[in-house]
């Protein structure tokens, strides 16, 4: 790890945590991803119930816990593991979390509105450990030696997409992805700056093309869509992410096969699917990706 850039997948659902035998390979907690940099505190990506399991890791027993999450919305399936993150329970951890601001209400704001009695038997600030909210817009900014660059994308209220750059490799997270209903082609420029030429794009791929069809507006796309945005950015990887709670083990694979095969001809390196205790490891200097 001292010389790339890992991606490890805590958790790859959206909407609600669904785990059940069906489900066992590639998981059942929602979205959290943590990307580890060299010299750096980890960068965490959402913090859905994923997020528990990260927090029981080995990176995270050690005390005091350093890190930085990048919120892309308020949806619970992204803020629902917070609570549960154990290194906050302990008394010198902290974690910087930097997200949007809803309706003119403060990011803290917020957290202080619905983990608070009688929705949540504590508020935020009976934690141990120290939470630092930053309200964060679209630009650019520096965690440790990343780059982070923000901008909005299509969903269901103010919704962030991210690009983590590195030592020459690069990480774009589009979780929840509104598809255009009228041109299936179009892609919002600020989603292909993003995207474009990375080593990995985890993108939204919640629904296939018969679903999307009854809950077009539910502020997600299909794997078609994720594939569109992938040619379009010429990135390296596609991990397919945000899996809809329905779809099982069985249910993914099918999805991926024929992704796979869609992918063939139009620039995409390769196409994978997210799933929990997955690591990529990208190196500097156009190296082979690895994962395990």
């Amino acid at each position: 790890m001292d010389d790339s850039l890992d991606v490890t997948f805590y958790g790859v659902r959206g909407s609600t945590p669904c785990p059940c035998d069906d489900n066992r390979r590639y998981g059942g907690n929602t979205s959290c991803v943590v990307i580890d940099v060299p010299g750096g505190e980890p960068i965490l990506l959402d913090l859905g119930t994923g997020l528990r399991f990260y927090g029981v890791a080995e990176p995270c027993t050690e005390v005091p816990f350093r890190g930085t999450a990048l919120l892309s919305h308020l949806h619970w399936d992204h803020v629902q593991g917070l609570p549960f993150f154990p290194p906050l329970h302990l008394e010198g951890s902290r974690l910087d979390v930097h997200g949007p601001v809803e309706a003119g209400r403060s990011l803290a704001a917020s957290f202080d509105t619905f983990m608070n009695p009688p929705f949540f038997p504590i508020c935020i600030h009976d934690l141990p450990g120290e939470i630092a909210f930053h309200d964060t817009s679209t630009g650019s900014f520096d965690v440790g030696p990343a780059r982070v660059t923000v901008r909005e994308v299509p969903h269901v209220g103010t919704t962030f997409g991210y690009r983590i750059d590195w030592g020459g490799v690069s990480v774009a997270y589009v979780s929840d992805h509104q598809q255009p209903i009228d041109d299936p082609r179009r892609v919002a420029e600020a989603v292909l700056e993003l995207a474009d030429g990375v080593d990995l794009l985890i993108h939204d791929a919640q629904f296939t093309p018969e679903e999307f069809a009854e809950r077009s507006n539910w502020g997600h796309c299909t794997v078609d869509y994720a594939l569109e945005v992938a040619h379009q950015s010429a990135v390296r990887e596609l991990v397919l992410f945000h899996h809809d709670p329905s779809h099982c083990d069985g249910t993914i694979d099918r999805i991926l096969a024929t992704a796979v095969e869609r992918a063939v001809g139009l620039d995409i390196g390769s196409v994978t699917a997210a799933m929990e205790g997955r690591t990529v490891r990208l190196s500097p200097a156009s190296a082979p990706v690895t994962t395990f």
